[in-house]
């Protein structure tokens, strides 16, 4: 049995849908009146908000708890998130941490934290009919830019991923539900919304609304200025959500559109729904929707059975789309996937080869747009100080990363000559200021 906490300490991993979670339960804390705590080593509640997809994610969750209680120190130790829900009592058993959640029932994390300090069992990995976030507190102060999440879940059965095993099916939001929290986060001072979802485009309601219309709403919310969204997936890229990018003014020229791979017997093989032409037909239509958005996409190298000549369609289908920025990723077995359990498993040594040689064409490509930014005047978003006396950090309709010397405040929204581009950032000088 431990005391009721006084601090807390939220450390969350991968995607921004965990980002999203993890400022939901500080939310959460705050909300029971703990105070956060400068890190998780002063805290007396550290909640790890852990991530599935990559691997070993179990053992490094493991080696945090061990760090945590390397000093003599002995928090309340939560383990939240998809490697709560995949692994549920074992973590307990093993690690005896105070408190396991999963992701879709860390809105009763409070009760869970009094539960552990009155020494009762403190497990949740139910995921209910009944929505979390309707149990979850008004949105605080946040920063410039914002997440929000719209939908949850999968019900693409990708062969190497865990998501619906951790997440569940897929759900979306209601809309009146959503466009609520958005304007609190407007009223809480985001300029910035980038709508969130493990299949992000896949939201609709019953009244067949799609995430295009969802859009359309959010964009008539005064005092937002600017509308993401990510992740998405091919099978779900509605016409009207395409058409969004020519129509809607805040939707910003950026869409990460996951691929996985340029071979379609790779693909089949992913159980991806789309093929390697119907991927290009999508981007070719959303390109002449809105001609100078920004493309992103997810890699596998490695999948089980990926031959050289299905590689090098990879690295082809990568010359041939000429990404902004990406993330790739080396091919990892997740227990209790299909894909785990396939024949003609990838060498290490061969996945390492085709990695490095993926990311540098991928490098190449982000710093060929990088440079092509180079002397266009752009508005700038910003968000937070840099390293630099004076330098601010904020971001580009492209999502690039900018900095530049200026006395414009966090939030503010100003108009930036690109003067030079590195391959991972722009720097800018401030021509003329928008409205703040």
């Amino acid at each position: 049995m431990k005391p009721s906490p006084k601090t807390y300490h939220v450390k969350s991993f991968g995607c921004q849908m965990n980002v999203y979670d993890g400022e939901r339960m500080a939310e959460l804390m705050a909300a029971q009146g703990l105070t956060a705590a400068a890190d998780a080593g002063s805290a007396d509640l550290v909640v790890l908000n852990t991530c599935h997809i990559r691997e070993k994610a179990t053992e490094k969750v493991y080696s945090d708890i061990g760090r945590l209680r390397k000093h003599g120190k002995d928090p309340m130790i939560a383990v939240a998130g998809c490697v709560a829900q995949a692994e549920g009592e074992e973590i307990v058993r093993r690690a005896k941490v105070d408190v396991v959640v999963g992701p879709q029932a860390y809105h009763n994390l409070p009760q869970l934290v009094a539960d552990a300090a009155a020494g009762k069992a403190a497990l949740d990995t139910d995921m209910p009919i009944a929505s979390k976030f309707g149990a979850l507190p008004r949105r605080r102060k946040v920063g410039p830019s914002a997440f929000l999440t719209v939908q949850e879940g999968c019900d693409k059965f990708c062969t190497y991923c865990v998501v619906p095993y951790t997440r569940g099916a897929e759900v979306s939001r209601p809309f009146a539900a959503i466009v609520d929290e958005a304007k609190a986060l407007v009223d809480a001072g985001a300029r910035e919304i980038t709508l969130l979802g493990q299949n992000v485009n896949a939201w609709d309601d019953a009244e067949g609304t799609g995430l295009h219309g969802l859009i359309a709403a959010l964009d008539r919310i005064e005092g937002l200025a600017r509308i993401r969204y990510t992740t998405s997936h091919p099978n779900d890229m509605r016409e009207g959500l395409i058409r969004a990018h020519a129509e809607v003014e805040k939707l910003m020229p950026f869409l990460h559109l996951p691929v996985q791979s340029g071979s379609d017997r790779v693909l089949k093989a992913m159980n991806r729904s789309h093929s390697r032409d119907s991927y290009l037909r999508i981007l070719d239509r959303v390109r002449a929707a809105r001609p100078d958005i920004a493309l992103s996409g997810d890699f596998i190298v490695g999948f089980p059975g990926e031959t050289d000549a299905e590689f090098e369609a990879t690295l082809s289908l990568v010359d041939a789309v000429g990404y902004a920025q990406c993330f790739s990723f080396k091919y990892s077995p997740r227990p209790g996937t299909p894909a785990a359990d396939m024949a003609d498993q990838i060498a290490a040594e061969v996945m390492d080869e085709r990695l490095q040689r993926l990311q540098a064409s991928l490098n190449r490509h982000q710093a060929a747009f990088n440079a092509a930014t180079a002397g266009r005047t752009c508005p700038v978003l910003i968000e937070r100080t840099g390293k630099l006396p004076g330098q601010m950090l904020g971001k580009s309709p492209w999502l690039q990363s900018v900095h530049l010397l200026t006395d414009a405040k966090i939030g503010d929204l100003i108009d930036v000559e690109i003067v030079r581009a590195d391959p991972n950032s722009l720097s800018g000088v401030q021509r003329a200021r928008v409205a703040a």
